[in-house]
């Protein structure tokens, strides 16, 4: 994860500097000891909190030594690191309370150009509300209050941390979009037997790649052919194809052979970043089409249903509008779904299908600023204000995308699991609908900031 911004964590030794080092990182990457001064030289990493990415720096304990001593020497690493951060975080025990060396350290800071925020760590429980309070004297305003070891207090770093690292973060972000959008389009065309997915496949590459005929069941392993398209204005335009075996009625798969590439078709949706479910016009939509179609959106993955035959197909429009309609109300969780009609047979409808699967692909890795998100946010709920179950407010403070592909979101707010499902829908139908995520499913996360008194 290049130029991401840094975030150095300091303070006396044995404070828990190596241990959210290693919570923010996700891994026991620096030694962690009841001793002070196991670490010595600065150790980076790359972290993850809530969504938000940043390098992270761990210290050396800071000690008020002569420079050309050990502790001085580390110190001067300390100061360094300091130095070339966006922001600094600087920790103190609040089960011990201040001493000396915190009030050293805050001086120093307070001479620094990096921003601070002061981490109240070890606060489990009730034993460190004093050490919260006398931190205040400290002049960095109300610390964030957390424990390290037991991965409380999370959500308020994240929100301390997000003003520094915000910019930097959503800027990274959309190199990564970029660079996923140039690759090759993971296309994924399942459905039922003999719906017609291999000679889709085979017309699309212009050769009989894949075996054909009108015995169902014919693939068995997903097989998976790079191919090159060739847009509207010509250009050409990655896709990796995937073919995959029918699925047929659970209750009706009995043959150990159909079983295995069931699975296997269910185990190629998980790699793929486009799901096209193709239908046969003269059967229509089927139970089992919307048990297939669901299996995708529970996987995360972006689908497209193409209807197939349509060169055949009796009473076209009503067709057409009985298969969207029965859509809609099968797999409510995603309204407005894209529907198209091709033709294996003459080519007919193929280069919308891929046109649309690709505008598909980027909606389902689409990231919005937290800026642009919040002030979305704000006119939404003043629409429409969240309940007050049993006259208790529900207080949503704020919105942030924490992923893509598929989108990801996670709510910030007092009495978030109150929240009525209803109203979750209502703030994810108007996501997909105002900031151009269409169809694509879309996650939503609920966290409520935890109360280190609350006991």
């Amino acid at each position: 994860m290049p130029n991401l911004p840094v975030v150095a964590i300091i303070g006396r030794p044995n404070v828990g500097k190596s241990t959210l080092f290693n919570r923010l990182v996700g891994k026991k990457l620096a030694l962690v000891d009841d001793r002070p001064g196991v670490t010595r030289d600065r150790r980076e990493g790359d972290a993850t909190l809530v969504g938000l990415e940043f390098r992270v720096i761990d210290t050396a304990g800071y000690e008020d030594q002569d420079a050309a001593s050990l502790p001085g020497r580390m110190r001067a690493q300390t100061e360094a690191a300091v130095a070339q951060a966006d922001v600094a975080l600087f920790l103190i025990d609040a089960r011990a309370g201040l001493v000396p060396l915190d009030e050293e350290i805050a001086r120093w800071l307070r001479g620094s150009k990096t921003p601070v925020i002061l981490v109240a760590n070890k606060a489990e429980g009730r034993a460190g509300e004093s050490g919260i309070l006398e931190s205040l004297s400290l002049g960095f305003g109300d610390p964030v209050v957390l424990s390290a070891e037991h991965g409380e207090g999370l959500v308020e770093l994240f929100e301390a941390l997000l003003p520094h690292v915000e910019r930097d973060e959503d800027a990274e972000a959309a190199e990564e979009e970029e660079d996923s959008l140039d690759a090759p389009l993971k296309l994924a065309i399942i459905g039922r037997p003999n719906a017609g997915k291999s000679t889709l496949i085979n017309r699309m590459l212009g050769e009989e790649r894949l075996i054909t005929g009108p015995e169902a069941g014919i693939t068995r392993d997903s097989i998976a052919i790079d191919w090159t398209w060739h847009g509207p204005e010509g250009e050409p335009r990655a896709v990796r194809l995937i073919d995959t075996a029918g699925m047929r009625k659970r209750a009706n798969v009995q043959d150990k052979l159909e079983k295995l590439s069931v699975a296997d078709a269910l185990h190629a949706i998980d790699f793929a970043e486009v799901v096209v479910l193709l239908l046969d016009a003269t059967r229509g939509l089927e139970a089992q089409d919307l048990r297939i179609a669901d299996a995708a959106l529970q996987e995360g993955r972006a689908l497209v249903v193409a209807i197939n035959k349509w060169d055949v197909a009796e009473n076209a429009s009503s067709l057409f509008n009985g298969i969207r309609g029965a859509l809609e109300e099968g797999l409510s969780q995603v309204k407005g779904i894209p529907v198209l009609t091709v033709s294996a047979a003459t080519g007919k409808g193929i280069d919308t299908l891929v046109k649309v699967a690709f505008e598909t692909r980027e909606a389902w890795s689409r990231r919005i600023g937290t800026g642009e998100l919040n002030r979305w946010f704000e006119k939404a709920i003043e629409a429409n204000p969240p309940p007050a179950p049993g006259g208790k407010r529900i207080k949503l403070r704020y919105l942030t995308q924490a992923k893509t592909r598929p989108p990801g979101f996670v709510l910030f707010g007092t009495r978030v699991d109150q929240l009525p499902a209803s109203y979750q829908r209502y703030l994810i139908n108007g996501i997909r609908r105002d900031l151009g995520f269409g169809a694509v499913p879309v996650r939503l996360t609920l966290r409520a900031p935890k109360n280190p008194f609350d006991r």
